[in-house]
């Protein structure tokens, strides 16, 4: 965890410690983040729909669950809390409603949601390492979110020097 900012360590380890349950790690990448909170005690099970990351979060963190899927594929009712950090910085806006619905369907009544993005101004789309991101202000996308059936909680950015301005959001099922 040592490329992660301390910020979003300690946010993401209290929303975690907060929810308890089961958790799942959704676009989990490298699938660092769920062997991190794993390693804390949390049951969680990292989802990645990319089967190059699967294949490595399986090497790299091998008493780790990791399983192929998506927002798409998350069974209903399931999770008490669903960490979405960056894995949906590459949905284009006209898909973040729906996969914020599937998120809904997947949490169980009173679950839990907290989603990492890039914080801007507007809703813009930007170059990024594999395929464009998209920019979301706080309030644009806290409308994504309310239409999807969540209350936003608690949400803010931070700029940390060098870096784009980033964002987080907690909010629950309805």
């Amino acid at each position: 965890m040592a490329a992660v900012a301390d910020d979003d360590r300690l946010l993401v380890e209290a929303w975690a410690h907060e929810t308890g349950g089961s958790l799942a790690d959704v676009g989990c990448g490298p699938a660092h983040w769920t062997a991190h909170l794993a390693a804390l005690g949390h049951d969680i099970v990292g989802v990645e729909p990319v089967d190059e990351f699967v294949a490595h979060a399986r090497r790299v963190h091998p008493g780790v669950r990791v399983e192929t899927g998506s927002f798409r594929t998350l069974p209903a009712s399931t999770f008490d809390g669903i960490l979405a950090w960056y894995s949906m910085i590459h949905t284009p806006p006209p898909e973040a409603t729906l996969l914020l619905e599937h998120a809904h369907e997947a949490l169980r009544p009173g679950g839990s949601l907290l989603l990492g993005f890039f914080a801007g101004d507007r809703v813009e789309p930007f170059d990024h390492a594999v395929t464009t991101a998209w920019y979301w202000p706080l309030d644009d996308l806290t409308s994504v979110l309310t239409a999807a059936g969540f209350t936003v909680t608690d949400r803010g950015t931070r700029l940390d020097p060098g870096t784009r301005r980033h964002g987080w959001m907690r909010a629950h099922r309805n």
